[in-house]
């Protein structure tokens, strides 16, 4: 499964990946040093999923919404928020890795909806990797340990 990832890209840079349009797996990672190939490194912080309409690209530009505080509509980017406040000082450390699966949304036919099944189990799939390489859920994946910003400090 981890060679279905493309290579870790800063987070300004991720409207240049392919399969964008796609539903998918999202994986977020902070990281002072340069990323490339995609693993399941203890820097990873946060992996989502979505199987909307809009694709990758939409639910990527919430987490975005979200972590830039200009509406806070996405769970996994409230509680990266509560420990990062400041997207700009953050932001040159933010990257981003993808796995998309191709199907129509829109219109899904019996074969589109066995795919986005697939893309809920990659999901806890890449969960139990990450839980098996180090130990824990991700940092903001850990709901009983990473608070919310919009339910603490706002």
């Amino acid at each position: 499964m981890i060679d279905r990832f493309t290579n870790w890209v800063k987070w300004e840079d991720r409207n240049d990946l392919e399969g964008l349009n796609y539903p998918g797996i999202y994986c977020i990672a902070v990281s002072g040093k340069s990323l490339t190939k995609f693993s399941f490194i203890p820097e990873l912080e946060y992996i989502g999923m979505t199987n909307s309409k809009g694709g990758l690209k939409n639910r990527l530009n919430q987490f975005g919404a979200t972590i830039r505080m200009k509406s806070i509509n996405h769970g996994g980017a409230d509680r990266f928020l509560y420990q990062y406040e400041d997207f700009e000082v953050i932001k040159d450390n933010i990257y981003v890795a993808i796995c998309s699966f191709k199907c129509d949304t829109k219109n899904p036919t019996p074969k589109d909806l066995r795919i986005m099944g697939e893309v809920a189990k990659c999901e806890y799939d890449c969960w139990a990797i990450y839980i098996e390489n180090n130990g824990r859920y991700p940092k903001f994946n850990d709901m009983s340990n990473s608070l919310k910003y919009s339910k603490t400090k706002r």
